[in-house]
């Protein structure tokens, strides 16, 4: 993270965790600000590429709204009970079908620093019923704020001192050195979002290697976390199969099999207006012109048949490297599951149960 200015909230200015932030970026200029309109118009005004901009402007300011929120399902697919704890948004990568590029208007690096709404939300939710799983990585990469806070570090410990949710850290990044040496009591799933090489070499601008990330899942296995990845989006093009199956085994021979909490499959999906940002900021990127059709919220989808295929392989190769890997799709119907993986999720108590049994059998949390 090495953006360009700093705007302070006003309302934030002389809290603690901001004015230690603020004291990290020393060497660049900052301003503060009472109305987040002047950060806005620093983004979009007079700018070429907003969606760039946007990366090279952080914002500290607070959450006016919930951080422990649940995530937004569609109906007609299986959602998977999954919940967001919303630290920031945005994200300094820049992937060409990342849907952070139309889902902010405009997008900007935020780090929401009212840590003390944040925990007192999450020891609620610790002492609800049921297993909770939530992560960070929902509106932004959940490891690039490590170079600036130690946000993470404080949410391993405090997860690792209850026995009702599990945290999943999820990232495209190698940031990892300040979860060493926590006890974090296996609370915390340290997670990487995976591709075929070629989608990282080509549509993943400035995320660590297919190497670097299983080596940084290999470090954190060593220190006792958990682990889980997410497929999410693959790409369908000529040639996908034998790569996906090079990443399948890759991950085996890096991390033990037995080790794995989750694995999630998806497809690339967007929203129609995703699309011309795609065309414009990634001009050499085919990714948009695959055969897709509309699917019931409106995304662009691959043809059923497509994703199907690819699905089954992927259950296949798991099912042959790593048999005790729960493996789920996410956000696909039961049509899909069904050909996919021979059972729909209602057969096994649903989704959420399915993820919240892998969760208590790896991290011993606690109905």
């Amino acid at each position: 993270m090495r953006p360009l200015k700093l705007y302070i909230d006003q309302c934030v200015a002389r809290d603690r965790v901001a004015l230690d932030i603020v004291s990290r970026f020393s060497h660049i200029p900052h301003e503060t600000v009472n109305a987040s309109a002047t950060v806005y118009d620093a983004v979009t005004k007079g700018q070429e590429d907003p969606v760039a901009r946007g990366k090279q402007i952080l914002f500290l300011t607070r959450n006016k709204g919930a951080f422990v929120r649940s995530c937004p399902g569609t109906a007609h697919y299986t959602c998977c009970g999954y919940k967001i704890l919303h630290i920031g948004t945005y994200c300094t990568m820049d992937c060409a079908y990342c849907i952070l590029q139309s889902y902010f208007h405009p997008p900007v690096l935020q780090f929401f620093v009212n840590h003390s709404n944040l925990f007192k939300e999450l020891d609620d939710l610790f002492s609800s019923k049921g297993i909770h799983r939530i992560g960070t990585g929902e509106f932004t990469d959940s490891m690039i704020w490590e170079p600036v806070t130690n946000l993470s570090r404080s949410l391993v410990s405090r997860f690792s001192h209850q026995s009702r949710a599990v945290l999943e850290l999820k990232s495209k990044t190698v940031n990892i050195g300040g979860l060493e040496g926590i006890d974090h009591q296996r609370k915390t799933i340290m997670a990487w979002s995976l591709n075929a090489l070629s989608v990282i070499e080509k549509q993943e601008r400035g995320t660590a290697s297919l190497t670097a990330r299983l080596k940084a899942a290999s470090t954190c296995e060593a220190w006792g976390y958990p682990l889980a990845f997410h497929f999410d989006p693959m790409m369908i093009y000529e040639g996908c199969e034998q790569e996906y199956r090079y990443v399948v085994e890759q991950i085996v021979k890096h991390v033990s099999a037995d080790n794995i909490v989750w694995v999630s499959l998806g497809t690339f999906r967007f929203m129609p207006d995703l699309k011309p940002i795609i065309q414009r900021r990634f001009k050499e990127s085919k990714i948009v012109y695959g055969e897709f059709i509309s699917g019931i919220d409106g995304k662009m989808r691959y043809f059923k048949p497509l994703r199907i295929a690819l699905y089954r392989k992927m259950v296949s190769w798991f099912r042959e490297l790593a048999p005790n890997a729960v493996v789920y799709l996410c956000m696909e119907d039961d049509e899909v599951w069904q050909k996919s993986f021979g059972f729909t999720p209602a057969e096994h108590g649903g989704l959420s149960n399915m993820l919240d049994a892998s969760a208590a059998k790896h991290c011993g949390v606690l109905p």
